[in-house]
């Protein structure tokens, strides 16, 4: 890039391109197939679609049990609008905690209103554009019950680069210290927190155990990938260490304590403009022309920069960037129990746009299962069982270094298959001989997950993101975002969901047991405006009103009492011009069907990231990008602090009044 490149288009949308090219049936090609022409009335944004209904062909198969019964849902739900503000019903309290720019680790400087902060600030303080979060109880290791202490790890997704700098010039090549702060306010942080006597929640100043995970922290790879030739680099001869984790989107936890931060549209940040550019870089969106962030075009050069370079520029892959992307995409695994422990990249999970990953429920003596989405129009989803049998005593993150990664195809009649990415499996081999596709090993098969999972011939879905395994039915839950891609040539004449912009919900039910290869599907939920109407194969419906209209689901997650919180990520354009308001976040009782809303947030943000304490009487919300994309000084948000101030990404704690049980 040169420095007659002017107004530089920065793409912050945080939707990789569409990449997927492969003949596979798409989930709604599925769906259609299943489902006759009276299911559905066609329409727009402004037309209810009418309800699924239960093929004949489903009549002769088990269909998954309903679960336990729920808390319930004791409040009452709030209206949609588009303050800006963070509204929760009567009887609760939302306090921002923690935005964006708090300090959090020794020598931090306070944040300047102005954005004046260095790049050396940010990496003390908050990172931006708060995303999946979990809450760790201080005793976590010994059952984690403690409902007053903990440890708050959070993902800083990306950056709104208007909103980060004072003044920003979208100009190349891109100021070194301007591109440094956007690095440091990616990644991770670990914030170690404690609620005061009077319920007010604290961050504890000076503990050991509060740190930044960025751009540029020290990390290893681990599974079949680590050492691979692909993955070596000029910092890394050897390929098995690496730098850094960046656009982490949703979470996980495992059962030993440890989190999982998921790196998602990681492709946008690299560039590579050789010729013919290799497979792993083409099937992710790696640019051909400039990154996301023109980070690459960093002045003056330094290594730390020019890896986002991922073009052939030298003699051998050791002494350039060429394999730097093959990098990233992984789930990386972080002890926030310790400080100077080192982040570990888990190759055997695969590597793809991850939205996130959610454990089954570990038993005692069985393989350790996990799903985690493809967040792309296309993509797919993915679950992962352990080679060896979990146990509490000994469990660690080596449980994830072996096992069998599979991906899912949803059949026509209600059943699916869990189909396995095993370079040594016979099926596997025969669909890659019969693409005339070449794997050269399991690590090859999960440097190209998405390209292994073409030829398994999985279902294409529209944008897997969140997952949710219910706590005693053990259902697996899943948000498919949206996909206005998905064209009319690609439906047929009963398909209702061409241009989907409203999105859904799918789950499933292993057959048998959470490892099995087989399972049942249907729809939870169709989102859209008030009448819109849903009905599964349980004989349960619902039908949207005014009081739960929604669109665009996306976190997804299960409390102790079987509650499911919905949250949404619709568009600037949706939230501005449809009849949903702002985004927001629902909940449901999957046992009754009931579905209320429950938070509405301020202009512009996205809402995601939800937790409680184990005494489920305080929630902690993630409130992304306020104000997103508006130009910088004329913000259309100025949430938390109002009065014209710059807005800023931050947790939002909610409690109840009389401190009973969140959403009880």
């Amino acid at each position: 890039m040169t420095t007659q490149d002017k107004n530089l288009q920065i793409d912050i949308s945080g939707v990789d391109p569409i990449c997927n090219q492969s003949n596979g049936d798409d989930f709604y090609d599925v769906v259609n197939r299943q489902l006759s022409r009276r299911s559905f009335l066609k329409g727009g944004l402004g037309v209810a679609v009418s309800s699924f209904m239960v093929s004949p062909l489903l009549a002769g198969c088990a269909m998954p049990t309903a679960p336990a019964p729920s808390a319930g849902l004791g409040f009452q739900a709030i209206a949609g609008n588009r303050s800006d503000t963070v509204d929760v019903p009567p009887g609760y309290r939302a306090e921002a905690f923690l935005p964006w720019g708090t300090p959090l680790v020794n020598g931090a400087s306070e944040f300047k209103d102005d954005a004046s902060n260095t790049a050396l600030d940010q990496a003390r303080q908050i990172g931006s554009h708060h995303d999946g979060m979990h809450f760790f109880p201080i005793d976590v290791k010994d059952g984690g019950n403690s409902s007053t202490e903990g440890l708050l790890v959070m993902n800083h997704e990306y950056v709104d680069p208007e909103t980060l700098h004072t003044r920003y010039a979208p100009q190349a090549p891109r100021p070194q210290q301007e591109v440094f702060k956007e690095m440091m306010a990616h990644g991770v942080s670990v914030a170690h927190i404690l609620r005061n006597p009077d319920g007010q929640w604290q961050l504890v100043t000076g503990s050991p155990y509060n740190r930044r995970i960025t751009a540029s922290t020290p990390m290893q790879i681990s599974g079949p990938v680590a050492g691979h030739d692909m993955l070596v680099t000029r910092y890394s001869p050897e390929g098995t260490s690496t730098r850094g984790t960046i656009n982490n989107c949703s979470h996980g936890y495992t059962p030993w304590g440890t989190y999982l931060t998921c790196e998602e549209n990681w492709a946008g940040s690299f560039i590579n403009n050789d010729e013919t550019p290799p497979r792993e870089h083409q099937r992710y969106g790696v640019r051909r022309d400039h990154s996301r962030y023109y980070w690459e075009t960093a002045t003056p050069r330094s290594d730390e920069t020019d890896r986002f370079n991922a073009s052939s520029v030298a003699g051998t892959a050791a002494e350039d960037y060429r394999n730097e992307p093959n990098h990233f995409g992984w789930i990386v695994e972080i002890d926030p129990f310790d400080p100077a422990s080192k982040p570990v990249k888990r190759s055997m999970l695969g590597r793809f746009a991850h939205e996130g990953i959610v454990f089954a429920p570990a038993v005692e003596g069985e393989p350790l299962v996990a799903y985690s989405g493809d967040d792309a129009r296309f993509e797919y989803i993915y679950k992962f069982v352990s080679a060896k049998p979990y146990y509490q005593s000994t469990a660690s993150g080596e449980l994830l270094d072996d096992g069998t990664l599979y991906v899912a195809r949803f059949n026509d009649d209600g059943t699916g298959t869990w189909l396995p990415l095993d370079s040594e499996h016979p099926d596997f081999k025969a669909n890659a001989l019969k693409a005339g596709v070449t794997f050269n090993s399991q690590a090859d098969v999960l440097l190209n997950t998405r390209l292994a999972a073409d030829v398994m011939g999985a279902t294409k879905m529209d944008r897997p993101e969140w997952g949710a395994v219910h706590p005693t039915s053990k259902e697996v839950y899943f948000t498919l975002t949206n996909n206005t891609r998905r064209s009319e040539l690609q439906t047929d004449a009963v398909n209702p969901r061409a241009e989907n912009a409203h999105g859904h919900i799918v789950r499933w039910s292993e057959d048998q047991q959470q490892s099995a290869t087989s399972f049942h599907w249907d729809i939870f939920l169709l989102g859209g405006e008030a009448g819109t109407h849903t009905a599964n194969q349980r004989g349960e419906e619902t039908t949207l009103t005014a009081d739960n209209q929604f669109a665009c689901p996306d976190g997804l997650w299960f409390d102790y009492g079987g509650r499911l919180w919905i949250q949404t990520d619709m568009s600037g354009a949706l939230m501005q011009h449809g009849n949903f308001g702002n985004n927001m976040m629902l909940a449901a009782d999957p046992s009754t069907g009931e579905l209320k809303r429950f938070l509405v947030g301020p202009v512009d943000c996205e809402v995601t990231g939800v937790v409680t304490t184990p005494d489920s009487r305080t929630m902690f919300v993630n409130i992304q990008h306020p104000g997103e994309s508006s130009p910088s000084g004329n913000f259309s948000s100025s949430w938390p602090t109002g009065n014209g101030a710059r807005p800023r990404s931050s947790t939002v704690v909610i409690t109840r009044e009389d401190g009973g049980i969140i959403g009880g």
